[in-house]
Formats: structure tokens, C-alpha cells, sequence
């Protein structure tokens, strides 16, 4: 039997991106919890780059960088491609998950912010305008951004459908609502549904108690 452990931490979207992936190819693997506040002496060694979550392990030799793992198990485990066949549509995939990794800062001045005053306004607008960007040109018309099954740009984008409500609680803006994002709304909705991701997402509560967390720590520190 292969050997295959994933080091993550439990609020992570980029560990859960990759715990999906695992998920929908089927492939069996332990679990390994880690406290990136007190960081084991194994995930130093396994990742003394970055030194940070998550590290996929397979059969003793690790791998760092969440895009790169999901690229590893794409092509480590043929069954069910999270990747397009078709090179053009490979690399348009690719292009989305980059745009995603671009627009983290976006997204970190959002989750900063606070409703009301020219700060959080623009923090807004800025957010909800790469929101715009993704929907229309990225998802269009499609039930996924896969089409009509699950792709790699939809595991990376899936923090928007359970993060995403959190910071909106916290900040108190709400971005994605069925009126402005019509169809980016109708993708959370579906992409929660389905049994593989709904089987393998954070408490809700005590997702939003750690971000709020995170969010008093970085407002004390602005």
C-alpha cells in the first residue's frame, strides 16, 4: 500500500484544497494536525524552505506549496483530472488558480478592514471588483469552473464558499450575495453541496472564533 500523510492545519484553505483533492482521486492518506505556532521538528525537516503547511508526503519524500502538491497528485493519480486535457484549457486553469494567489492582498485589506469610512469602502470595492472579474470571465456561465464537474481552479477558489462568509461576518460587508455575484453565489452554493466538500469543511464556529481571532491580532498590530 502506497504511503501517503498530508501535514496541515485545520483552518487552512490551502490545506484543504489539497485534503479535496485527495478526497475526489480517492486516495487514502493520514492526516497529520500541526501547530503552526509551535512547529514540530518534522515539518521543519520536511519543508525547511518555507517551514510552513501543507506538506504532502508520499512514500517518504515531501513536497511543499500547495499548488505544486495539487499538480503532483493530478498527475501521481489519473483517476478523476482536476486539470483540462486540452493544453489551452490546461493553461487557462492555470492562469485562474495564478489570479487567485495574485489577489490574496486584496482580499487580506478586506479582511482587515471595517465597515463604513473611505478605508473600508475602497478595501470593498477593490475585493468585490476581483470578485466581478472571477465570475465573469473566469466562471461565466458555467456550473463550476470546471464546467460541470470540479477542477483544480475550484479547489483553490474554495475558501470563497466557507471562509469567505466568516470575513464577511467579521467585517460586516456582505460581497457575495445572489443580487451582485449571481452566478459566483450560485457556485458557492453548488460547490458546498457536494458530499466530498461538505464531508471535509472546518466547524463553522469555531472557523469564525479563529479568525477573529487572527483579524484582533493584525487591527491591534495595523
Amino acid at each position: 500500500m502506497e504511503e501517503v500523510k498530508l501535514q496541515g492545519f485545520w483552518p487552512s484553505n490551502y490545506c484543504h484544497a489539497v485534503i479535496w483533492a485527495l478526497k475526489l482521486k480517492g486516495v487514502d492518506f493520514d492526516y497529520i494536525e500541526e501547530d503552526i505556532y509551535n512547529k514540530s521538528q518534522l515539518l521543519l525537516e520536511y519543508n525547511p524552505i518555507y517551514k510552513k503547511v501543507p506538506v504532502l508526503v508520499h512514500q517518504g519524500r515531501p513536497l511543499a506549496e500547495s499548488p505544486i502538491i495539487l499538480e503532483y497528485i493530478d498527475e501521481t493519480w489519473p483517476q478523476y483530472p482536476l486539470l483540462p486535457t486540452h493544453a489551452h484549457d490546461r493553461a487557462l486553469a492555470r492562469f485562474w488558480i495564478d489570479f487567485g494567489a495574485q489577489k490574496v492582498p486584496t482580499f487580506g485589506s478586506f479582511f482587515a478592514s471595517t465597515a463604513g469610512g473611505e478605508e473600508g469602502e475602497k478595501a470593498a470595492k477593490e475585493a468585490l471588483e476581483v470578485l466581478k472579474i472571477l465570475e465573469e470571465r473566469g466562471l461565466g456561465n458555467n456550473k463550476f469552473f470546471g464546467g460541470e464537474t470540479l477542477n483544480m481552479v475550484d479547489l483553490v477558489h474554495g475558501w470563497l464558499a466557507y471562509i469567505m462568509e466568516c470575513i464577511e461576518e467579521l467585517v460586516g460587508v456582505k460581497l457575495i450575495q445572489p443580487t451582485t455575484l449571481p452566478r459566483l453565489y450560485a457556485w458557492v452554493q453548488n460547490f458546498k453541496q457536494l458530499p466530498v466538500i461538505k464531508e471535509n469543511l472546518p466547524d463553522r464556529q469555531r472557523l469564525l472564533a479563529h479568525l477573529k481571532n487572527v483579524r484582533d491580532r493584525m487591527l491591534a498590530n495595523a
